[in-house]
């Protein structure tokens, strides 16, 4: 091979260029790398919103993930919208209901109403309705024994149905007044009971209570709960204090407390991001990481929106589904001016007019709805937060 005369000088050259082609690879590829990561850690925030007028008033919110669905009790029916898009697709009539349970394998919805009414989650046509005791409150589809609890705050405590036909298996004495559920898919149920402070252990099988984990003063009033599955740990999110504490699902002792926000309705664990959430009246919502088995805080509290106090978990996309109402402006009182007085009046007017009624500013407080509202017309607002 001939080499040219200047090769020293053209090889420095090629060699130089060889290494800022190699130095700005090198540098896309850690960029690339480097994109998963930084989104992971981007916090969270209301990523999509939109609202629909409506009447009546709102409980719980629950996404079908295996349909796609998001189902809203409101009034006398269960508005059903598309999960991904948040677009109207239908709604279950006669259904005065506080939340909805799906069984993903035979394809039928439940609503805690009384009666109970159960559809085909795919025609949303009414199969049944089924006659049940107590004041239905809470529900919950149980995978281990396909089976839908219908929670009541007086006694029974807990209807058990049977998700295939929709036939009554029994019910529950929980030992007080239940609010959200979590299955460990292992044959355990745990519930909140807001009364009593604690939470009751059910045995799925036998649907017996098996034991009572008492909060121990560390929370009052639980009313969300979220479970780790793998990890056995659960977050019961209470009222008084406003406080999430965490137990070990196994034997109820109690792990760490932290702070949340007020007015907590309910709360979930999502295991793609090892995160417990729970969403607050205040217009907040509380993120817990768990950092291992034993080390917990708080991430991040999220602003949202006044009486936003339920959720639900949209497990495709790691995001976290609220709903809120607002009652819209009744018309202003009209104002009626006194006529002028005569000329010659004979004796001073009277006035016997009703002074106006006192107006209550909304509550974060009360279940379903606002404090002195009820459930007149007004928008319905979904929110959507994620990173």
């Amino acid at each position: 091979m001939k080499f040219h005369k200047n090769y020293p000088h053209h090889f420095s050259v090629i060699l130089l260029a060889l290494g800022m082609t190699q130095f700005i690879w090198s540098g896309l590829a850690q960029t690339t790398l480097a994109t998963p990561i930084a989104s992971t850690a981007q916090p969270y925030k209301i990523v999509k919103t939109t609202q629909i007028m409506g009447a009546g008033r709102i409980d719980y919110v629950y996404a079908d993930n295996d349909g796609r669905v998001l189902y809203v009790p409101r009034g006398n029916q269960v508005l059903v919208f598309d999960l991904d898009t948040l677009n109207p697709i239908g709604a279950i009539p006669n259904a005065s209901a506080h939340g909805v349970a799906v069984d993903p394998q035979s394809g039928h919805g439940f609503c805690s109403s009384n009666p109970v009414v159960m559809w085909d989650t795919k025609t949303l046509k009414t199969i049944k309705t089924i006659n049940v005791q107590g004041g239905p409150d809470g529900i919950l589809f149980e995978p281990a024994t396909e089976r839908i609890y219908v929670f009541s705050h007086r006694p029974p405590n807990a209807t058990v149905i049977n998700a295939k036909d929709g036939s009554i298996m029994g019910t529950i004495d929980l030992g007080g007044a239940p609010e959200q559920a979590a299955s460990d898919g292992q044959g355990h149920l745990y519930v909140d009971l807001e009364d009593k402070n604690s939470i009751a252990v059910v045995d799925v099988n036998t649907l017996k209570v098996t034991a009572h984990y008492d909060l121990a003063g560390k929370g009052g009033r639980p009313a969300g709960l979220g479970m780790d599955v793998k990890n056995h740990i659960l977050f019961a999110f209470c009222h008084n204090p406003a406080t999430a504490v965490i137990l070990n699902a196994i034997n109820g002792k109690i792990l760490a407390t932290l702070p949340i926000g007020n007015g907590t309705d309910s709360g979930g664990f999502n295991p793609a991001t090892m995160e417990a959430f729970s969403s607050q009246g205040d217009a907040t919502l509380t993120i817990i990481k768990e950092k291992d088995p034993a080390g917990f805080e708080v991430e991040q509290t999220v602003q949202t929106k006044p009486r936003a106090k339920t959720c639900t978990l949209d497990t495709k996309n790691n995001r976290i589904v609220l709903i809120a109402t607002e009652q819209s402006p009744k018309p202003a009182p009209a104002i009626i001016t006194p006529a002028a007085p005569a000329t010659t009046p004979s004796a001073p007017a009277t006035t016997n007019a009703a002074p106006l009624a006192a107006t209550t500013s909304a509550g974060v407080g009360q279940r379903g709805g606002w404090r002195g509202g009820g459930g007149g017309p007004g928008p319905l607002y979904i929110i959507v937060v994620g990173r």
